[in-house]
């Protein structure tokens, strides 16, 4: 783990820390540049490759191959359809307390987990059906 961030690594963990939503590399890169700053985007994703191995971003691939990022302090835990691509949050983690014991018995530092569950949404059934 790096003992001091780079700027554009500090600029991007701010932007992750003033919002909640997730973020691709370009929506940070664009997000940058609203700010009038600029910052290339193959430096933001070298910021977020950084911040991922030292476990303070998290990285999830969407359904359609897109990578978005957010805080790792900030569980984010999703049910995916596959059809529509429609993410929603999963509100109780099952998986917390399987970290905590893998970090024990695996001795295993744990920056974070994610768990995202695929299937068809309620709308795509329902489509689905009265097809």
């Amino acid at each position: 783990m790096p003992e001091k961030l780079t700027p554009h690594q500090r600029r991007v963990l701010e932007v992750l820390f003033s919002t909640p939503q997730e973020f691709s590399a370009q929506d940070l890169h664009q997000e940058f540049g609203k700010q009038q700053q600029r910052v290339g985007l193959a430096t933001v994703y070298r910021a977020l490759k950084v911040l991922q191995k030292c476990g303070k971003v998290q990285m999830r691939s969407l359904p359609n191959g897109e990578a978005v990022y957010s805080l790792a302090s900030v569980h984010r835990h999703h049910l995916t359809c596959v059809n529509c691509g429609t993410s929603m949050p999963l509100m109780n983690c099952p998986v917390h307390k399987l970290e905590q014991e893998l970090a024990q018995t695996q001795e295993f530092q744990v920056f974070y987990h994610t768990l995202e569950v695929f299937g068809l949404c309620q709308n795509c059934i329902e489509v689905e059906v009265s097809a």
